[in-house]
This record gives structure tokens, sequence and C-alpha cells, in this order.
């Protein structure tokens, strides 16, 4: 069984902090003791999260920037290393999503997601690796999706960007097992935050109907995001490889597992019933 990992006196950076389940990580890691070097495009939702954990007697830097830009992504870990000494934890959590059917959606859109979701995943790992590696104890958590396991229409370019975390972070685990640096790959199911609501929509057709599949989906994120925290720091401490999030995306790990091939017929009626 591995060695519990204690968050106190810890420095974790956490990426999309300025909301939903990267601002709630953020509070509870906080009052852990845990130093935080927080991510997001969004300053002023990052101010108001750094001010709650600064309240728990943490020491926490704000790093606004676009994860989109692989100069700024590159540049991160130094700017966290010069303020705060060391890294023990990363949290790959920030997202994008892009509604509507993959022929109406536009590829430089496609790029923007991927540069988000799984580019900026892959770079800020490898510049953060040096310093997690020289701590005697370190943890990277990735979070995928339920849409990492199952791929749902008019998700095309998402799902494609969460099976490739999922299979990133696979491969890490292999890589490294038996040391001191371990991966938590977290498959996410309805959690309420702004991801549907943000989501781009394709430039090549109807917006009226792309929004109305966001706006479906929307209706099937429920879970508080404090919630969904709660379950990533139990698997951090825990050191587990694999943290699967909410009823519904563990009935879809099932379906999909005893239904490769056929999983949507049960899935997406559900959905739409649902929805």
């Amino acid at each position: 069984m591995a060695k519990p990992f204690v968050l106190a006196g810890r420095t974790a950076l956490v990426t999309g902090a300025a909301s939903g389940i990267g601002a709630a990580l953020a509070r509870a890691l906080a009052e852990r003791g845990c130093a935080l070097a927080l991510v997001d495009r969004d300053g002023a939702g990052l101010a108001a999260v750094a001010a709650v954990a600064r309240g728990r007697g943490v020491a926490v830097s704000e790093h606004v920037l676009d994860l989109a830009e692989a100069e700024a992504v590159a540049a991160l870990p130094e700017a966290v290393q010069a303020r705060h000494g060391s890294l023990q934890l990363l949290v790959n959590n920030a997202g994008v999503s892009l509604g509507g059917r993959f022929e109406e959606t536009h590829l430089e859109d496609v790029a923007w997601l991927m540069d988000v979701n799984l580019h900026a995943v892959m770079r800020l790992t490898h510049a953060c690796l040096p310093m997690l590696k020289a701590a005697p104890q370190a943890q990277i958590v990735n979070l995928s999706s339920v849409f990492g396991v199952v791929a749902p229409a008019g998700q095309a370019a998402y799902a494609a960007s969460k099976f490739a975390v999922r299979g990133f972070s696979e491969a890490l685990t292999h890589e490294y097992a038996g040391t001191g640096l371990g991966v938590t790959l977290v498959y996410a199911g309805g959690v309420a935050t702004r991801i549907a609501r943000n989501a781009r929509l394709p430039r090549g057709g109807d917006p009226t109907d792309a929004a109305r599949g966001v706006a479906a989906f929307e209706r099937l994120l429920t879970m508080a995001p404090e919630t969904a925290a709660g379950a990533i720091l139990r698997g951090i401490e825990a050191r587990a490889p694999r943290v699967v999030i909410g009823r519904d995306a563990r009935r879809a790990l099932l379906i999909q597992r005893l239904m490769p091939v056929r999983y949507w017929s049960l899935i997406g009626r559900a959905v739409r019933e649902e929805a």
C-alpha cells in the first residue's frame, strides 16, 4: 500500500483555479495547510479564490495566463519555484469545451481546445517534472472526464482531448511506477461548472441547434464542485491511481465495459431522457 500523501506543508499548482472544481480544490487544499500556486486566465476570479486561501494562513501566488499560450506555460514553473521554492502536487484541472457536430466545427477551434485540454497538460507536466521528481513524494493529478471513456455525438473534439489525457496519464503511471512520483487520473461526471456555459459553438452550423445541445448537457451538471473536490482530495491523500466522481460516471464506465461498441445506444437514451 502506498504511503499516504500528506498535504500540510506541501505546495500545489492548480490550473483552472478561478471557478468550479479548481476553486473548490484551492479552498480545500488551503484548509489542509497546503501552499498554492493558482493559475487561470480570469484574474478577478483568481484573486477572489486566492484571498479566501490566504485567509487560511497559507502562502498563495496568482498566475494569470492563458494555457493555450505555450510560452506562458513553459515559463510558469520557474515563477512557481521563485515564489514557493518547491512543488509536490500538480493538478491539471483547467478545461474548455466545444459544442456541435464535427463537420460544422472549424479546425482552428479544435486546435484551441487541444491546446488547453491536452497540450497544456503535457507541457506543464513536462516543465514541472524536475521539481516534482526532486521531492521525496509528489503527485500529478490530471482531470479527464466521463467523456474520456464514452464519446457522445456533438463532443468529438472534447472527447478526443479527454481520451488523450487518459492515455497520457496511464503512460505516466507506468513510467514512474515504484518511484516517489504518483499519478491520479480523475474521471469526472456531471459537476456543476461553467464548462458547458462557456463552450465555443461551431461557426459552420446552426447556432440555435448547437446552443440547444450545450444547454441539454448543462442540465446534467448537477454535482457541487465541493463534492467533486472532496473526492479528488481523498484520492490524492490515498495516492489512488484513479478517481471516479459521480454515479453517472460510474454507470457510464460500467456500461462501456459491458458494451464497448454499442454503449451509446443505452447511455444516449438515458441522457436524452434526463435532459
